[in-house]
């Protein structure tokens, strides 16, 4: 059998298509943690320098999580049935 190879264009917009999603999971995580840390009833409504560095925590490990879940996603192959 030969091996699917694909071509550079394809390539690089399959890398293009990774980074966006993992900016986008980035800030989701950053505004999900803010907003915890704004809005949830019972802890003081001040986002701190703490607040902010969980935060930016939370939005490394949404990318990491979704950059994970993608190479993952790709390394399958499909399977119709």
């Amino acid at each position: 059998m030969t091996e699917q190879q694909q071509d550079p264009e394809a390539e690089q917009a399959e890398v293009s298509r990774r980074r966006r999603a993992g900016i986008v999971a980035f800030v989701v995580g950053l505004v999900g943690g803010l907003a915890f840390f704004g809005f949830f009833p019972g802890l003081p409504h001040v986002i701190d320098w703490g607040a902010i560095l969980v935060s930016v925590v939370v939005g490394g490990l949404a990318r990491w999580a979704c950059q994970g879940w993608m190479a993952r996603s790709a390394k399958k192959p499909e399977r119709r049935v």
